[in-house]
């Protein structure tokens, strides 16, 4: 029986999580979708709004959320609904875990690796991050728990829009850009998402064509060599040409942040693994997303490489297409991490 793909979704209270779940449930898309919420306090006003109108399966887990472990809660909650859905007493084909607007989606997405019979049930496809156009710029300011949402993203939907004006929403795209540059953004009305753009994303398929992030790791060339620019670009990297012309954004020093690390030279397998290993080991708790496409020497096919927190994993690609530049390319998204210790760090693996 092939994997049952895993959606989360994720975002800041009063984001429209709910808005864009009901759209997505009440869709003439034909799926069956079993839906998990995680909810603080036992009265849950989601679920009356939800199964009103709709035939799904919702599952609760009052009780709120533990941070930095692997959620026993969820881990047992998807053990069931696979055993129901085994047995034929439940039938579904995808999951969506809707978490509470305080949750730190790491530990929810931690719980589809750690545990093996979850891991050989079911396929973690992406994380998606509702932000509230109205009301982000305050509770980013303010909320660690709402940067790390965004850290965490493959997809980010910007809601209110029609709430602010239109240079608020540039601003919020470009802040939130600078924390997360690896997830599109897209505005939505009223949860209004095309179904295309919520499933089967293959944000964590180690495998995926990297194309799913459109503006995956364009950066400036001169980025790597000017450390000093990093120091007004609070470790942000660029797209070629654009300048970090909002003086706006710059009153923000999110502690959520991203840099890229590129080479055209192969790395040193064995050099790269353990620095990477000691990396995870030192840093791991604070490293929300990392990912990249590596050139390593001993093999003509790309190496896919990802991870949550301390969890990582490798995977061979395709091969390198014949005139193709090989470039490693890595980005990193985290809280406060060393730049210059990753990036001094990294160049020491080149062969």
């Amino acid at each position: 029986m092939s994997l049952i793909p895993a959606t989360i979704l994720t975002g800041f209270l009063g984001s429209g999580k709910t808005t864009l779940l009901k759209r997505v449930l009440t869709e003439a898309h034909g799926q069956k979708i079993a839906v998990i919420e995680n909810e603080f306090g036992d009265e849950n006003i989601d679920n009356d709004i939800l199964v009103r109108d709709s035939g799904e399966q919702i599952i609760q887990l009052n009780n709120g959320c533990v941070c930095c472990t692997i959620r026993e809660d969820l881990r047992s909650t998807l053990a069931d609904l696979a055993e129901k859905r085994r047995k034929g007493e439940l039938d579904f084909e995808r999951v969506v875990i809707e978490t509470t607007g305080l949750a730190d989606p790491g530990p929810v997405a931690q719980t589809f690796f750690m545990d093996d019979e979850i891991a050989e049930t079911y396929l973690l496809d992406s994380i998606l991050t509702l932000v509230d156009a109205k009301h982000a710029d305050g509770q980013l300011d303010q909320r660690q728990e709402a940067r790390r949402q965004i850290g965490f993203a493959d997809q980010i939907f910007i809601s209110k829009t029609d709430l602010v004006d239109d240079a608020t929403v540039d601003a919020l795209i470009h802040r939130v850009k600078h924390m997360n540059p690896r997830a599109p953004q897209r505005k939505v009305h009223f949860g209004e998402v095309p179904i295309a753009d919520v499933f089967d994303l293959k944000g964590f398929n180690l495998n995926a064509k990297l194309d799913i992030d459109p503006d995956f790791l364009k950066a400036d060339e001169h980025d790597h060599h000017d450390h000093d620019h990093d120091h007004d670009h609070h470790g942000h990297d660029h797209e070629h040409g654009e300048h970090c012309d909002h003086p706006h954004h710059h009153a923000h020093d999110d502690d959520v942040k991203s840099f890229v690390f590129r080479s055209d030279k192969p790395f040193n397998p064995a050099k790269l693994e353990d620095f990477l290993g000691s990396i995870v080991q030192v840093y791991g708790p604070k490293m929300l997303r990392y990912k990249g496409v590596l050139n390593m020497k001993g093999t003509d096919r790309k190496v896919i490489f990802q991870g949550v927190h301390q969890l990582m994993g490798s995977d061979l690609g395709p091969k390198w297409a014949p005139g193709e530049k090989k470039t490693s390319k890595m980005v990193f998204i985290g809280l406060d991490l060393p730049r210059e210790v990753f990036m001094e760090g990294l160049q020491q693996c080149l062969a």
